[in-house]
């Protein structure tokens, strides 16, 4: 069976999708899904022990564990039951599979985009950025809308949500993305980030994880190292 990353032709992020992240980094809710793209060069497949996370130079990068979505069919223009579980049976014929990612952000390069009105790709789009767990079939998550996410640096918790909290369900996700863009077999969806997101450095060994009903899903399971990005690469400076 070909990879996730061979499969990908996209990576649609949805951004702002629980309340407690969005006042943790003072940004404004949305009133829909807002989402944004990364280059499928971003995706760090595993075994996670040939290559770490690379933090560049001058860069403050965060993490941001997720529950990930493989389409399984084109999509486009979607448009779902206006009752929710109808909406969320409908939904589960356009997905393939889960897995478990981390959206890594260079954050002091974000915020200085987003104060010089710019676009902040560069933020989301560098190499390793995207450390993605195997795949997780359909059948062990047989409800997306309530399992719990969990990341910890060096030990240490820092992420613990259940996706019970996303304030767009997976439908009005593929929904509003294929309104847009049509979304293709193979194509990824990260489907939004918990509370207590926070900087890594080299060094650190960040770990994350899916449970379910109680089990912890071993499909789901990344263990990574972080290192410095090897020199001549890019370095941060004010925007």
């Amino acid at each position: 069976m070909a990879s996730i990353k061979a499969n990908c032709r996209k990576v649609m992020c949805i951004g702002r999708n629980y309340a407690d992240h969005i006042t943790e980094l003072n940004n404004t809710r949305p009133s829909r899904p807002f989402f944004f793209l990364k280059p499928t060069s971003s995706i760090l497949p595993p075994p996670h022990t040939k290559t770490p996370i690379h933090i560049p130079r001058s860069v403050n990068v965060h993490y941001e564990v997720e529950l990930g979505i493989v389409i399984s069919q084109q999509a486009k223009n979607l448009h779902f039951s206006s009752n929710q579980s109808e909406a969320d049976k409908e939904a589960l014929q356009y997905i393939k599979s889960y897995f478990v990612g981390i959206d890594l952000t260079g954050r002091n390069v974000q915020e200085a985009a987003k104060k010089a009105g710019l676009p902040w790709t560069i933020a989301k789009g560098f190499d390793t950025f995207l450390p993605i767990s195997n795949e997780i079939p359909k059948s062990k998550i047989p409800d997306p809308h309530n399992a719990r996410l969990w990341l910890s640096v060096n030990g240490t918790t820092q992420q613990d949500d259940n996706t019970n909290l996303m304030l767009f369900r997976i439908p009005r996700i593929l929904s509003d993305i294929s309104q847009v863009m049509t979304l293709e077999e193979g194509d990824i969806v990260l489907t939004g980030t918990p509370k207590g997101v926070g900087p890594i450095v080299a060094g650190d060994i960040v770990k994350c994880g899916i449970e379910v009903d109680g089990k912890e899903l071993e499909e789901g399971a990344i263990e990574i190292g972080v290192e410095d990005a090897p020199e001549g690469g890019y370095e941060f400076s004010k925007i």
